[in-house]
This record gives structure tokens, C-alpha cells and sequence, in this order.
């Protein structure tokens, strides 16, 4: 049997992975809200995502403020669906 992506097999990083494998472009707000994370958790899992070159990270302003978007890659597209393909053939499921 394989083993999961470690990187990928923690429940935040999950989530947030999943979430913007459905989006073009997410700030850093609607992850937020959207995985209940605290502020600095969040950014250092998304910088772990970015460094395994999962995510892209955009840092601009919009109306003087800090605006932090991420994007998921083709490489971080490719590592879910593995993901999600291995845990189906743990669980035997087609």
C-alpha cells in the first residue's frame, strides 16, 4: 500500500487545497473564514504549500491595504487528485 502525501494529509492544508482547487484566484480573508484557521496559522501553511510549489502567492494592495491571494498550481492539482486517488484505493472505493 502507498503512503498519503504527508504534506497534504493535514487537515488544514487539506482544506485549503481543496478550496482553491475550485477557485481561480482566493484572498487570504475568504481562507480565513473558510477553514476557521487563526491568522498565522493559516499563513504558515500556506507558505508550506507555496515552498512544496502547490500554491502561487500574490502580495498587492487594494485601497491601501495588504491583499494576499493564492492560486492553486497545475503541480498542487496533480498532488490532490493522487491524494484523493490513493485514499479511494485504501478504501477500496471506484
Amino acid at each position: 500500500m502507498s503512503k498519503l502525501n504527508p504534506l497534504l494529509h493535514q487537515e488544514l492544508r487539506l482544506s485549503i487545497i481543496s478550496f482553491l482547487a475550485t477557485a481561480k484566484w482566493v484572498n487570504f480573508n475568504a481562507l480565513l473564514d473558510v477553514t476557521g484557521a487563526s491568522k498565522g496559522n493559516l499563513s504558515v501553511q500556506l507558505k508550506k504549500l507555496e515552498e512544496a510549489k502547490m500554491i502561487k502567492i500574490k502580495k498587492s494592495f487594494k485601497n491601501n491595504y495588504p491583499l494576499t491571494e493564492c492560486q492553486i498550481t497545475t503541480k498542487g492539482h496533480n498532488d490532490l487528485e493522487e491524494y484523493v486517488a490513493e485514499i479511494k484505493l485504501m478504501l477500496n472505493i471506484k
